[in-house]
C-alpha cells in the first residue's frame, strides 16, 4: 500500500472558508499505517519543503547515512507499507508552512 499526497484543505475559522494548498506549502506529513481511532503513532514521516532542515545532521552523520533512504524522506509519495490490521485504518496527518495541522482517516479494504 502507498499514499500519494496531492495537497491539503485547511478550514480558516476567521473567514469561514476552506483554503486549498498544493504540496509546495506542506512542511511535513506523517502516516499512521495502523490507526486504531484513538492514538496517532507516526510510523512514516516525510518532508516536502524546499530547504533541508536536517542538512547539518546529515553532514554530521555522513558515514552512517543511507543516501537513498534519506532522499526518500523528501517526497509526496510514501514508501510501501502493509495494510493495517483487522478493524484498523490508516491516518494521514499534514502540517503546512503556517503550522496548520489536519488529519484524515481512511478505511482500507
Amino acid at each position: 500500500m502507498v499514499v500519494d499526497l496531492k495537497g491539503v484543505d485547511i478550514y480558516d475559522p476567521t473567514t469561514g472558508e476552506v483554503r486549498s494548498n498544493d504540496t509546495s506549502q506542506i512542511a511535513l506529513w506523517m502516516i499512521d499505517t495502523d490507526y486504531n481511532g484513538e492514538s496517532f503513532f507516526v510510523r512514516h514521516c516525510y518532508f516536502t519543503g524546499g530547504n533541508d532542515p536536517y542538512k547539518k545532521l546529515k553532514s554530521a552523520l555522513k558515514a552512517d547515512i543511507n543516501e537513498d533512504l534519506w532522499n526518500s524522506l523528501y517526497t509526496t509519495t510514501s514508501r510501501p507499507f502493509p495494510s493495517p490490521s483487522e478493524g484498523n485504518k490508516i491516518a494521514v496527518k499534514v502540517i503546512n508552512d503556517y503550522g496548520d495541522e489536519v488529519m484524515k482517516v481512511f478505511e482500507v479494504h
